[in-house]
């Protein structure tokens, strides 16, 4: 079975006549007539019932045309993906974002990012706990926005987004949303909700130890959401980055004496090998306005 004759006898299909379904498919019509004799001969049974004005599909014939024509939309689909490799170019880009980064900012980014690129479309992953920079590099995701490693790695480009800082998060009618700066040791009469996708967890444990203030976690949970509205909804107080805070009624204040930030970054394969429109994309997300 070739591509030709699936071609021809969707043309005959349309037509059902062989010298019209002949012009259509660019042939002669003895050329067109002897490849869908072919096709007939390996599919075992007729697809057309020959009856000059009268011809018409036979139930072989019209059970084929649907699987036909799906065929030849996979062909072009595949045909489409094959001219965007070779010209530099993706139809979808696979992005991944670190779990721990809200969707705050972003929406006007990534519209503005749209509309620098129409012809593409953004397909955002959740960036897995044991994933990073080298997804990059595997080809798994176009690019990750994500904080910014220790390690350098000659063959990404990181362009730096913003930078951020770990505060308070609590509800808005929580007796430290009063304070303008909320004070290390009144952290410690409420309960405490642990974030273990946080990326600087030890981090934070280790600077209220110092302070000789031992933050006993009452909820521990990998899903922001539940986090994020647990606090939201309750007593229970949290650090999160302060761009992180999505849940409606929950409110952010700064921690006296807490200085701890995190630099977000966009990461992509270096050089041509990467799809000029993530290029773009990261290119843009270097010179956006976030502020």
């Amino acid at each position: 079975m070739e591509l030709n004759q699936i071609s021809y006898f969707i043309n005959l299909a349309e037509t059902l006549n062989f010298t019209a379904a002949a012009r259509l498919s660019g042939v002669s019509q003895p050329s067109l007539t002897r490849a869908i004799r072919r096709l007939e001969e390996e599919l075992g049974g007729p697809l057309i019932h020959r009856d000059g004005k009268n011809s018409r599909l036979t139930g072989l014939g019209q059970d084929v045309e649907a699987e036909f024509r799906s065929m030849m939309v996979a062909i072009k689909s595949i045909r489409d993906h094959s001219e965007n490799w070779a010209m530099g170019r993706h139809r979808v880009l696979n992005v991944a974002v670190a779990p721990s980064i809200g969707p705050n900012k972003f929406i006007t980014f990534f519209e503005s990012a749209l509309a620098e690129a129409p012809s593409i479309e953004i397909r955002l992953h959740s960036l897995l706990a044991n994933e990073d920079t080298s997804q990059v590099l595997s080809g798994k995701y176009h690019a990750c926005i994500l904080p910014r490693e220790t390690r350098q790695d000659r063959k990404l480009d990181v362009h730096s987004l913003f930078r951020e800082r770990f505060v308070l998060g609590c509800s808005a009618d929580h007796p430290l949303a009063s304070s303008e700066i909320v004070r290390t040791e009144d952290l410690l009469k409420f309960p405490f909700v642990d974030r273990l996708k946080c990326e600087f967890r030890a981090q934070i444990f280790d600077h209220f130890a110092r302070q000789g203030a031992l933050m006993q976690p009452r909820f521990r949970s990998d899903r922001e959401d539940w986090v994020q509205r647990f606090v939201a909804d309750g007593t229970s107080i949290c650090i999160l980055p302060e761009r992180s805070a999505t849940a409606h009624g929950l409110i952010t204040r700064p921690i006296d004496g807490f200085v701890l930030e995190r630099e977000l970054v966009i990461a992509t394969v270096s050089g041509s090998t990467a799809p000029v429109e993530i290029r773009k994309i990261a290119n843009l997300g270097a010179r956006y306005e976030w502020n």
